[in-house]
């Protein structure tokens, strides 16, 4: 029953009321368990504390209202979009975004995303690139590219544009280098990376969540070598403003807005 980071123990559940998604909450749930190889258990009167102690579990996937939710000792995480609506509305105010302009996205190019997290990146992407575009998102631990790409596929409300976004991005659970050196050279146009922080920014726990499971190595050369391999136009990485990691992976060009604390490394092709 062992998933996800250092074989993180996992079970899916549901909540214990909600009638209105009582039938869809019991699919998800089933289907995400079949899906990852953990147990299905049923939720009873049991709280969630009650049931990791039980199963010995790290982490429990719980399907709320037809969605997941990842719920660790650190916190929870579930699918949402963040900044990505404010980011869609400045693009089309014609105010620009500072990862798209850094990849150089235009309609119609083919991105790989190697980093999913919670998704916003993703989702700001394949806005940018439009429908005769594609967006590739890669996530290492198991747990978290279920929990996105469930929110991806099935997240609603009244933005049809960020969601008809949202429904064109496809998710992987796959280690970025491993899926890198079988793609076939020049299969896409550009590649994004954007490494956890090994020092967050800011706490939330989502954050917590997500900080807890995914993977905090740092990116490799054989990596960004993969990559440039791989991408016809650019190579981008997000990070700390003035991190080594640009100049110790070779990124010449820095990118994005002058006070923030992030920046872009990019390496054209």
């Amino acid at each position: 029953m062992r998933t996800g980071k250092e074989g993180i123990r996992a079970i899916a559940t549901t909540v214990r009321r909600g009638q209105r998604y009582t039938e869809a909450n019991r699919a998800l749930a089933a289907r995400t368990a079949k899906q990852l190889d953990i147990p299905n258990v049923p939720r009873g009167n049991d709280s969630l504390e009650e049931l990791r102690a039980a199963y010995g579990a790290d982490a429990v996937l719980v399907a709320r209202r037809g969605v997941l939710t990842l719920v660790t000792a650190e916190g929870e995480l579930f699918f949402h979009p963040g900044m990505a609506h404010l980011r869609m509305k400045n693009l089309l105010l014609g105010h620009g975004d500072h990862l798209v302009s850094a990849l150089g996205l235009v309609e119609g190019m083919n991105v790989l995303d190697c980093t999913l997290g919670t998704g916003a990146d993703a989702i700001v992407e394949s806005f940018a690139v439009g429908e005769q575009g594609a967006v590739t998102a890669l996530e290492s631990n198991p747990l978290i590219a279920a929990v996105i790409a469930d929110g991806l596929a099935h997240a609603t409300g009244d933005n049809y544009e960020m969601h008809a976004a949202m429904r064109r991005i496809v998710v992987h659970h796959a280690d970025a280098l491993t899926f890198l050196r079988t793609a076939e050279t020049d299969s896409c146009d550009v590649i994004y990376f954007d490494p956890m922080f090994r020092r967050p920014l800011h706490e939330s726990a989502g954050m917590n969540a997500l900080r807890a499971l995914a993977d905090m190595r740092a990116l490799t050369e054989e990596t960004i070598a993969e990559a440039r391999r791989v991408a016809r136009c650019r190579v981008v990485m997000k990070e700390r403003r003035g991190s080594a990691e640009f100049d110790r992976l070779g990124f010449d060009t820095i990118m994005g807005g002058k006070y923030s604390r992030i920046a872009y490394g990019v390496m054209k092709l």
